[in-house]
């Protein structure tokens, strides 16, 4: 089947999700345990008093969501946790390269407009969309407020981030017209082809297709455009490298414990050395003189049988900002460049 039809197939299961009647607003409070919990109740107090909420609407909404054990055990095995020679393959197959390079054909003129507007390489949008969500076919089976509550009230390692997207799901369900109980998404409550998280949506989506909506299920060109705009508001550098590969010297490879304090590990993603202090200490990087104050990770990927280090650039960081992974980052980098040359192939 042709994938502009899949495509289209499952945009509009999507639409007819995101068009369920809107329930918060007329809902009555059912007997849901949630809703009637102290700290629940004083959530739904605080963000009405904050935005300009009407707090029984608020808990109406509450009433709506369940605890969904199997959330909290998604969260306690994410696909980044596994090794990187385990990671890769989910991303960097034949089926996710071959319909990417068909999407980028696809989208050609409007990427190409995009690209040429806001300077992200076409091919990168292509990627994060085929990595997050495979070109729309999948955007999430989880009810995005189930997600929210359970993860903000169930979930301690992470309660305050998620009752801030929880508060943020709200607002856009209220400034966007959008169904809290029939959006569906991710187990980490993020929407769309894109997988925009609420806070996301609300601050960097854009109306790409200049129809006066933000619509992240069913316009592409929302969607694109939004992407390339959450790259250039996390300072996204037009026409600069990505990750170089680097060798390291006997030196550095003997000392473990000078070469583990170097090294960007799990969410710990912010430079910590520059260019020059890499090559001072015998590091080599392919990459011209003069820059020798550029920001730098050092990264380390596990293949089966050795580690592969490279260096990641203030690009590479900007990747993470979408999702705070180096082999996030570096799947989507790897597949945005086998989608280019794949695209150009055919």
């Amino acid at each position: 089947m042709n994938s502009s039809i899949v495509l289209r197939q499952a945009a509009v299961l999507s639409l007819m999700l995101a068009l369920l009647p809107m329930q918060t607003a007329c809902a009555a409070p059912s007997d849901n345990e949630l809703s009637e919990r102290a700290d629940v109740r004083e959530f739904a107090r605080e963000i009405s008093q904050r935005n300009g909420l009407n707090e029984s609407d608020v808990l109406a909404g509450l009433a709506q969501a369940e605890i969904q054990d199997s959330i909290i055990q998604a969260m306690q095995r994410p696909a980044e946790s596994k090794p990187w020679h385990q990671y890769r393959p989910i991303f960097m197959n034949e089926k996710r390269i071959n319909d990417g390079a068909t999407f980028m054909r696809e989208n050609a003129v409007k990427l190409a407009g995009l690209e040429q507007k806001y300077g992200v390489p076409a091919e990168v949008l292509v990627a994060i969309v085929g990595v997050e969500t495979g070109y729309g076919r999948n955007v999430g089976k989880y009810s995005v407020l189930d997600a929210l509550a359970t993860l903000a009230f169930e979930y301690p390692p992470r309660a305050p981030f998620f009752r801030k997207e929880l508060e943020q799901f709200f607002l856009l369900a209220r400034d966007e017209n959008i169904p809290l109980a029939s959006v569906k998404g991710s187990y980490a409550g993020a929407m769309g082809m894109p997988q925009f998280m609420p806070s996301s949506y609300r601050q960097w989506a854009v109306d790409g297709d200049a129809d006066g909506k933000r619509n992240l299920w069913l316009s592409t060109d929302d969607v694109l455009a939004s992407v390339a705009n959450y790259f250039v508001q996390h300072g996204w550098q037009r026409g600069a490298s990505v990750t170089v590969p680097v060798t390291l010297p006997e030196s550095l490879l003997e000392s473990p414990e000078k070469l583990e304090s170097l090294l960007n590990r799990g969410r710990d993603l912010k430079a910590k050395t520059t260019l020059g202090e890499l090559r001072a200490l015998g590091v080599s990087v392919p990459i011209a003189q003069g820059a020798e104050n550029l920001p730098t990770m050092l990264l380390a990927f596990q293949e089966e049988d050795a580690v592969r280090y490279v260096v990641g650039l203030p690009n590479f960081y900007v990747i993470t900002r979408y999702n705070h992974s180096q082999h996030y980052a570096m799947a989507v980098w790897e597949l945005a460049q086998a989608i280019r040359l794949r695209a150009k192939a055919a």
